[in-house]
């Protein structure tokens, strides 16, 4: 028998950290108080009434009427499998817009699923006209349009209003990659054409990581349920099987999914009862505020952010006219350790700023602003400390500048 460790670890106690980098970010308490209650079975009368909740909420968080409007049990990537999983089978043709490492991400998955797809791609820092996403959509006529909304790798958001009108012509789906912007950025599911868009909570939605809202049109469900194949052992005969090719995931099967949320109460899987919680509690709180007076706070902080790193002589990162608002990258000096600065910011100050990937690894800062933390004095804070942690590593900037051209922008309309 293995030996026990000598004093069981102690009690998870971890350091009041303020995270200010891509995501996750600090939950909001009230979230976090929702998650602390009793848990029901999974067919609990209170139970499935709190799932209807949850679809109900999330509907104007996703800027539509879509019926199926739901949770997928996982992190937000567990959203993205289900969706590209249940959308395309293995020969299918996807068209990606690429723009960074998420729309890298999309055609890993697309890989694996074995479907057949092409790119119409952008820098990073940059985002994809649409006229070169309508030309790519025409000459390669795909079953599903994939594109990220904001991709936090490069801080840039893509404009999605037309891109409805496009997978239209051509006969598509359109599958957006919320993630980053849900709760933060308007999310316009009807107004845009997308079929289905999927989000997570621990970014502008205040919430931990473990359950990625989802919602699915019509024409999105028709194509999913015609690919329904319930497994064996829970068969029932009200429900029958499509005529489609099985989906290739048993646990992302968005058609038994549905399923489950749905009137037939198809025991699928056992739902994430404490996740459910929070999901509910972080629509809520989104909600309560009011979605446009939500918009414009994570406008204002990322206004604010961008001020004052710009007030401290430092470049931001990408395209103005596109950025994401609640994410803000940040050309590190030369000359400077960006790892060392990033430790100095988590060991002085318990703040965490982020990294970067690929091209971009070592050479930008990101800092977020979003969901409980898109607030005035924690961005202030943040761009102290950023100003401290530099002026200790030797690089000169214009000190104090930072703080009054934040709370400039901040108020700025």
């Amino acid at each position: 028998m293995p030996e026990l460790p000598q004093n069981l670890f102690g009690q998870i106690d971890p350091p009041q950290r303020l995270l200010m980098g891509p995501g996750p970010v600090n939950a909001h308490p009230r979230v976090l108080r929702a998650m602390g209650a009793d848990l029901l079975g999974q067919f609990d009368p209170e139970m499935t009434g709190y799932m209807n909740e949850v679809m109900a909420l999330y509907r104007p968080v996703f800027g539509t009427d879509n019926r199926w409007t739901l949770l997928v049990d996982g992190t937000a990537r567990a959203g993205i499998e289900a969706a590209l999983v249940s959308l395309l089978a293995p020969g299918d043709t996807a068209l990606v817009v690429n723009f960074g490492r998420f729309g890298l991400l999309l055609q890993e998955i697309l890989h694996r699923i074995g479907a057949r797809y092409e790119t119409v791609d952008a820098p990073w820092g940059e985002v994809v006209p649409l006229d070169a996403i309508a030309e790519a959509a025409r000459r390669v006529r795909p079953t599903v349009i994939c594109t990220v909304h904001g991709d936090t790798s490069t801080t840039m958001a893509q404009p999605l209003e037309g891109i409805g009108a496009i997978a239209k012509e051509v006969g598509a789906l359109v599958y957006v990659d919320a993630t980053a912007t849900l709760g933060g950025m308007e999310i316009a599911s009807d107004r845009w054409g997308a079929d289905v868009v999927t989000g997570g909570l621990q970014k502008c939605l205040g919430g931990p990581s473990g359950s990625s809202p989802i919602t699915i049109s019509d024409a999105a469900a028709d194509r999913i349920l015609n690919r329904r194949h319930v497994e064996k052992g829970i068969a029932r005969d009200d429900i029958e099987n499509g005529a489609g090719r099985m989906i290739g995931s048993n646990y992302f099967d968005l058609a038994m999914v549905m399923d489950y949320w749905g009137p037939k109460r198809l025991n699928h899987h056992t739902e994430a009862t404490t996740m459910l919680y929070g999901a509910r509690e972080c629509a809520r709180v989104a909600l309560a505020e009011g979605l446009p007076a939500r918009f414009a706070r994570h406008a204002a902080a990322g206004r604010a952010m961008t001020a004052g790193i710009r007030a401290m002589g430092l470049s931001v990162f990408g395209d103005d006219a596109h950025r994401m608002t609640n994410v803000t990258g940040v050309w590190i000096p030369d000359g400077v350790d960006g790892d060392r600065v990033r430790l100095m910011m988590r060991t002085h100050f318990e703040i965490e700023i982020g990294t970067a990937f690929g091209p971009l690894q070592g050479r930008i800062w990101r800092l977020g602003a979003m969901g409980y933390n898109a607030m005035r004095h924690k961005v202030l804070i943040t761009l102290a400390a950023l100003e401290a942690c530099l002026q200790a590593e030797g690089h000169r900037l214009p000190l104090g500048a930072a703080v009054p051209a934040a709370v400039a922008a901040w108020d700025a309309a």
